[in-house]
């Protein structure tokens, strides 16, 4: 084998897709590879011209065009093109030109394809359409996580019992006792039905151990007592077929352990904490419960650290961006609700009604590690500072104090509840608000855009739920307040240069890195909210108001899924880089270096920069046109 030969050999086995060929195999392409050169600014392929050969970037860099002249990408070293044309109709999708002087290599399109029927891996590499790398990541991320494939009536463990309502606590735990079960389904009110199929409606109620620990022996009452005195109504349920991390986040949001699976309104089975533990060995769930027991505030820092342990338990068991947001802003919410709860206990019952909300990436359930606290309080509408403003600030403080010991940092631009600006009524909110959207100032909503992600917390979360209606009714149809949104929208852009490289910034530690959510999340999720806004979504995770928007008109065909890959990606990788930080005990932050990346995942964020750039110029010519129209 000549020196040549080896050389090229040596170079293409690097890259995806062919270190996946047998050395055999990849020797036989090698050889036919040709070599060709291309000054700075010199065409490549021009669109709609015929092609028969693969190419790939040995030295410099090219530029690839959509048919409209727009810049699509930008690819160096190692990096190839030209993979769609030859898989469909042997003509050029998208024209290339040489950015620099480039050296590429041609690989003849019968090799290709000869090697795509031959390997599946390298097959499977180039059967997927635009923001290739994307798709696949997702995919593949679906694949390795058995929640998101798995059926949750496939983890139950045994059939369900039923009872009657008017059967005694003592014959009911005698039954669960007998068989072994810690749950029992009521069918119905009163009558003596034994099984779903005599009865036509949704049970009114559950038994569990709990129920029968808590409202029986707890409260003295007599064994004789029917189930329907001590029962749990207005059940939560869920459809039999959906996944065990759908069943797993439910559980999460409102602490239960038994969750009922429905089909054609009848009840066909019950899964419980236990089943899911067993199956995933995620303890999220128990980790929350931990939370609610904590007597002291000092008890809570003590658990703070299993935080990070549980985002890192998620990512290596292959769960998604959404399911760990969701977990950690649902442990989030129970650091906050159990220091309430702590609150209450130390300075009494509060004289009014009050809704605590949350903010942000917690609302949005898509909180990390590496966060700040951002926090409000809705009041009563008989609020009295002079009576009640006291009490509130003690009550906010403590909350808010607690939070930065637990490890959620305390907001840097103030808002939080402990800032007597943002603590005011319902109706106090809908005047901030009426003038933000009304009157909308940029440089305002700059600071106040975050509000416009909301979820209650505690209290009188019906107030949060109404504040949320308002908000999206009259930024709805009030195009110059979303124009002066999505002007905001524009003002962090990702970090690709006009060249190939990514533009990077110094960190504190003096290294040339990416902030990914300054960067990359945090202008996804600006974007984003401005089309829920526009759409009238009530969605406020940004997956949610994704498809929300998929069957409106607002979006071009196919957006929708390119920002959710996209927004995936980037969050994966931020959370990727959070695992590796506090398993290297390490502290966690929102910064990569592309040197220490693979060189796939590097193109696939530049795919995902290049999602974003191109949703920030729809942006921008949307809602600036919305604007004129007025």
């Amino acid at each position: 084998m000549s020196v040549e030969i080896q050389d090229i050999i040596t170079f293409v086995s690097a890259y995806e897709p062919f270190n996946n060929l047998p050395e055999k195999e990849l020797a036989s392409l090698c050889t036919s590879i040709e070599v060709s050169y291309y000054q700075a600014g010199s065409q490549i392929l021009e669109h709609g011209g015929t092609i028969d050969a693969l190419y790939m970037v040995r030295s410099g860099s090219v530029e690839v065009f959509r048919r409209t002249g727009e810049l699509y990408n930008r690819l160096e070293s190692g990096e190839v093109f030209g993979q769609m044309g030859i898989l469909l109709n042997g003509h050029v999708r998208y024209p290339v030109r040489a950015l620099e002087d480039t050296l590429v290599y041609r690989i003849p399109s019968e090799q290709i394809l000869e090697m795509c029927d031959l390997v599946a891996e390298f097959g499977d590499y180039f059967e997927f359409n635009e923001h290739s790398t994307l798709q696949q990541e997702v995919l593949n991320q679906a694949d390795e996580n058995d929640m998101t494939t798995v059926r949750v009536r496939e983890i139950i463990q045994r059939e369900p019992i039923y009872m009657s309502a008017d059967t005694s606590v003592r014959e009911c735990a005698q039954k669960m006792t007998e068989q072994n079960v810690t749950s029992a389904v009521i069918l119905d009110q009163g009558s003596k039905a034994t099984s779903p199929e005599e009865d036509d409606l949704l049970p009114p109620g559950i038994i569990t151990d709990r129920d029968l620990r808590m409202r029986v022996l707890a409260a003295g009452l007599s064994l004789d007592t029917p189930l329907r005195e001590v029962m749990t109504t207005d059940l939560i349920t869920i459809h039999h077929d959906a996944y065990v991390y759908e069943a797993m986040l439910l559980m999460l949001r409102h602490d239960i352990h038994h969750l009922p699976l429905v089909n054609n309104q009848k009840v066909t089975g019950v899964v419980s904490l236990t089943d899911i533990v067993q199956h995933e060995s995620q303890n999220s769930l128990l980790l929350v419960r931990g939370i609610m027991l904590q007597e002291s505030v000092d008890g809570l820092i003590e658990l703070s650290p299993q935080i990070g342990q549980m985002m890192v338990r998620m990512q290596k068991e292959g769960a998604n961006s959404h399911m760990i947001g969701t977990a950690m802003s649902v442990i989030g919410r129970a650091f906050k609700q159990r220091l309430l709860q702590l609150a209450e206990e130390k300075f009494g019952p509060p004289p009014i009604p009050y809704c605590f909300l949350a903010l942000g990436s917690m609302a949005r359930e898509e909180q990390l590690l590496v966060t700040d606290q951002d926090n409000a309080l809705i009041l009563s509408p008989n609020y009295d500072e002079t009576k009640h403003g006291s009490y509130f600030k003690q009550l906010a403080d403590f909350v808010c104090d607690g939070l930065h010991e637990c490890g959620y940092t305390y907001c840097t631009g103030g808002i939080m509840a402990s800032n007597p600006k943002w603590r005011m009524t319902l109706q106090g909110w809908k005047e901030h608000f009426s003038h933000w959207i009304e009157k909308p100032d940029p440089q305002a909503l700059l600071n106040a855009s975050i509000f416009f992600d909301m979820d209650g917390v505690d209290g009188k979360t019906i107030w949060a739920e109404q504040l949320i209606r308002f908000i999206v009714g009259k930024a709805k149809n009030n195009p110059a307040f979303l124009a002066a949104l999505a002007r905001n929208a524009l003002n962090r852009t990702p970090p690709l240069g006009f060249f190939k490289d990514f533009v990077l910034e110094k960190d504190g530690r003096q290294r040339y890195s990416l902030n990914l959510k300054r960067r990359g999340t945090a202008p996804m999720v600006d974007v984003i909210r401005v089309h829920a806004l526009a759409e009238g979504s009530l969605s406020q995770n940004s997956f949610d108001r994704l498809e929300d928007l998929a069957a409106s008109s607002l979006l071009p065909e196919g957006k929708k899924d390119e920002l959710s890959d996209a927004m995936e990606y980037l969050s994966m990788i931020r959370i990727r880089q959070q695992v590796a930080a506090v398993e290297a005990g390490e502290a966690a932050d929102n910064t990569v270096e592309p040197e220490t990346l693979s060189s796939k995942e590097r193109r696939g964020l530049k795919e995902a920069f290049q999602v974003l750039s191109n949703a920030q110029k729809f942006l921008r010519f949307r809602y600036t046109a919305s604007q004129k129209s007025l």
